[in-house]
């Protein structure tokens, strides 16, 4: 392999794990106010077998495709007029989601700003397992909903990727949390700041609790119709926050009955977010959960076990030592 090129994981047509395979392609070179990234971990997402499948963000992509949009490594290299970073800087960051990142592979370009220094007390494993997860529960909580102290926060799948952030932010933020996962995962879900836990193989979270501010929906209505059960324990002019498919009309039109909300919200790159969200968690105040690792030449593995939706916290990919 030649300087100029580079291991990927790269998708030539949509279809299952299978299609996922490491190739030698050419290594992205930094335009002006980019900066080249050596790629030392990367997350894994539920939208990243989504798109592999031919959902998800497919439509926005091209083949071949360089999945994932989960990056923490070292400067290697700034474009022209880069003044925030510096070849051997630490960083992480979700670069140009929903566009393709290529995040897959050992480098990756992308605007200096949508980069952020990775947290001090982070190993790139565990960076990589942050940005897009954590961005999603941060501007989902922050920007969408404005949650204050005071306010009552539900989020379903708790224990997952994104639920496990939301649940430490909405403490951070004053709320009081009600998490919704499998009993085993209750004791864990604690620690991270849940008031209340619900055991949802045995119990309907509306018939548990009501008059919630906010429901963070991790779950949709393609499993038992979660989101639209979840309309039913907001107070009025309460808001739902459905992140997995979004608001369909047939979902709308159930809100406005009961007089709440329900809103979509697709994260976006923020590195200033990403700068708070370090912050955070060198403070001690948030804890990052990988639950498994793979090298880059298993990524096909990784995307199956995550396909499963019964993997506590993140999943995340080793790419350079």
């Amino acid at each position: 392999m030649s300087e100029d090129d580079m291991r990927a994981v790269t998708v030539r047509e949509f279809g299952g794990p299978e299609v996922l395979t490491v190739e030698q392609v050419a290594r992205p070179e930094p335009l002006p106010t980019e900066v080249l990234v050596r790629v030392h971990a990367a997350g894994v997402n539920p939208v990243d077998w989504k798109t592999r499948e031919g959902q998800g963000m497919a439509g926005l992509q091209t083949l071949p495709l360089i999945l994932g949009w989960d990056v923490s490594g070292v400067v290697e290299e700034v474009g022209f007029g880069v003044t925030t970073l510096a070849p051997g800087d630490e960083v992480y960051g979700m670069p140009w989601f929903p566009r393709a990142a290529g995040g897959y592979a050992e480098y990756v370009t992308a605007p200096a700003r949508q980069w952020a220094r990775k947290p001090s007390t982070l190993d790139h494993v565990h960076a990589a397992a942050v940005p897009l997860a954590a961005l999603t529960a941060w501007q989902s909580l922050t920007d969408t909903a404005r949650v204050r102290p005071g306010r009552r926060v539900l989020v379903t799948a708790a224990a997952g990727g994104v639920g496990h952030f939301a649940v430490q932010f909405a403490r951070h933020l004053g709320a009081h949390v009600i998490a919704t996962a499998s009993a085993a995962r209750h004791p864990w879900l604690k620690e991270l700041g849940a008031d209340e836990t619900i055991d949802y193989t045995t119990t309907r979270f509306e018939d548990a609790v009501t008059d919630v501010d906010v429901v963070i929906d991790l779950v949709g209505d393609a499993h038992d119709r979660t989101s639209t059960r979840s309309l039913k324990v907001l107070r009025p002019g309460g808001l739902l926050v459905a992140l997995t498919a979004g608001v369909s009309p047939e979902l709308a039109r159930a809100a406005e009955a009961p007089g709440v909300r329900a809103t979509p919200c697709l994260v976006e790159p923020d590195g200033a977010a990403l700068t708070t969200i370090a912050g955070l968690i060198d403070a001690g105040e948030v804890a990052v959960e990988v639950a498994e690792t793979f090298p880059l030449e298993q990524a096909g593995t990784a995307h199956a076990r995550l396909r499963t939706g019964r993997t506590r916290g993140k999943l995340v990919l080793t790419v350079t030592g």
